[in-house]
């Protein structure tokens, strides 16, 4: 116990040094590769639990077409803008599924409505999603010196999901009697989803206290409907994943991290609640 304890705790600190390093020191570079090295891990992760259940895909497909919407992404968003690399995203998208039925009309017919839906549900679920956080390093207007800003609001971002996760698993640990999905997930009560969204609320506000001018968008208004929303879209995009798990059979996606599991056990919430925090600076507080 204690030695899963020490590797998971290893784990959590060099992940935050390294996460604190890039946001603090706004290197672009480092975003990009940080992200596209979670993304494509978690998305090899998605195609080796079907892989483990016997269940057809393309992964290598997949993964080259997901290396291309991630990579891609980040140069087009630092260089011509969000607006303009929309439709970047929009050709690879559809390159991605002109891809996977020509591929699939190689191989033949064997199985081939699962194998195609299992590939394209990996790049949509795993990379598509989680490439909101590259369009919320540029949300926010660069600075006078041309350096961007949006970095702290993915920050801000993982310290309430972080929190909601945390207040669910500890409060449910500690006083979870009754469960809220026993189908998917035995371990999740009520008590702990009314934890996470009253940790994800303190995170929310304690971030915006903490960080002031560089979290300028948030007001106290918007960190209580921002903690509510976040934390029960953290709550659901775990929930996502065990229904993955479950149907795979796999206790953890991987071990990317020590004492943590599998990259997609780390970035499931984010996966849900990223797109989230994205579209309400969008269309809620009106980013350009």
């Amino acid at each position: 116990m204690s030695r899963v304890f020490f590797s998971r705790l290893l784990s959590t600190l060099v992940l935050w040094a390294v996460v604190l390093w890039v946001i603090f020191s706004g290197h672009e570079l480092g975003f990009a590769a940080l992200i596209a090295a979670m993304g494509l891990t978690g998305l090899w992760e998605f195609y080796r639990m079907l892989d483990h259940k016997a269940l057809p895909n393309f992964k290598i497909t997949g993964m080259i077409c997901g290396a291309i919407l991630l990579v891609g992404s980040s140069i087009g968003f630092s260089t011509v803008g969000l607006a303009k690399s929309y439709d970047f995203e929009m050709i690879v998208l559809t390159g991605f599924v002109l891809t996977i039925f020509s591929r699939q009309m190689v191989r033949g017919l064997c199985e081939p409505l699962p194998t195609m839906a299992y590939t394209l549900f990996g790049l949509l679920y795993v990379v598509w999603l989680f490439n909101f956080m590259n369009k919320l390093v540029y949300v926010t207007p660069r600075s006078a010196e041309g350096i961007v800003t949006g970095q702290f609001y993915v920050l801000y971002l993982m310290v309430v999901t972080k929190f909601s996760d945390m207040g669910a698993y500890l409060t449910g640990s500690l006083i979870g009697k009754h469960p809220a999905v026993p189908g998917i997930s035995p371990k999740k009560t009520w008590e702990g989803f009314c934890g996470g969204l009253v940790f994800s609320l303190l995170g929310s506000y304690g971030m915006m206290w903490l960080m002031g001018s560089k979290l300028s968008l948030i007001t106290p208004l918007h960190a209580v409907v921002l903690g509510l929303i976040l934390g029960f879209a953290a709550i659901i995009g775990d929930l996502a994943e065990s229904v993955i798990k479950r149907a795979t059979d796999i206790k953890d996606s991987g071990r990317f991290l020590p004492g943590i599991g599998g990259a997609l056990d780390l970035i499931d919430s984010l996966l849900f609640t990223a797109p989230l925090l994205f579209f309400y600076l969008r269309c809620i507080l009106n980013q350009p």
